[in-house]
């Protein structure tokens, strides 16, 4: 056989062997393409956005609140939704008025300040009870967002990963969309200590 056949014999090899021993193992273990179809995430997120999701997180970290996250609706596991995590285990959360605020598992009281929302009704009202291995997930486009305020907590266990990179629309290409940190600033009222938390925007991507 020529030169040229083994060398391209040889790549070709060396092509499927690298599909198959890091390629694949990625795509189902690490990592994974999901595209949004909805608008529950508006502003932050459009109908259409192609997003990749890290799988692999999770299992060294605890999901954390303003993480932007997928997974398996609890009443159908064959639909996945894309939502904020909000509530963590074993806190309160309490929405008055378009206005959420977390009793935390120690005790705190933490009023969110949430500008990358769409407000919902002024007059809508709930206190949910989170109990351990619970999340609080609610849409940024908080009118028309099916999440934890219509069907409950979401199990720890259909949470699939944080999304950490969006690649379509090419003008928002960027990793962490949706990304926020909450700063506490605490204020005293009386004998009540309560935290305002504001998320700070993410990093500027070059």
């Amino acid at each position: 056989m020529p030169d040229t056949g083994k060398g391209l014999l040889k790549d070709l090899f060396t092509l499927v062997f690298l599909i198959i021993v890091v390629v694949i193992p990625i795509r189902l273990f690490v990592v994974s393409p999901f595209v949004v179809d909805g608008e529950s995430m508006h502003p932050t997120f459009g109908n259409l956005d192609y997003l990749i999701v890290d799988e692999f997180l999770y299992n060294f970290k605890a999901p954390e609140r303003g993480d932007v996250i997928v997974f398996r609706y609890p009443k159908n596991p064959s639909i996945f939704y894309i939502k904020r995590i909000i509530g963590l285990p074993g806190e309160t959360v309490s929405i008055h008025r378009g206005v959420v605020t977390i009793r935390t598992a120690s005790g705190d009281t933490l009023v969110l300040s949430e500008p990358y929302i769409v407000n919902e009704d002024a007059t809508y009202t709930k206190d949910v009870s989170l109990n351990p291995e619970e999340y609080f997930v609610m849409g940024d486009n908080r009118p028309n967002s099916s999440d934890s305020r219509v069907w409950g907590p979401l199990p720890k266990k259909d949470i699939i990963g944080r999304v950490d990179l969006r690649l379509l629309p090419i003008s928002l290409i960027g990793f962490f969309p949706g990304a926020t940190s909450y700063i506490p600033a605490p204020k005293t009222y009386g004998e009540t200590t309560t935290t305002m938390v504001s998320p700070l925007p993410p990093p500027a991507m070059p």
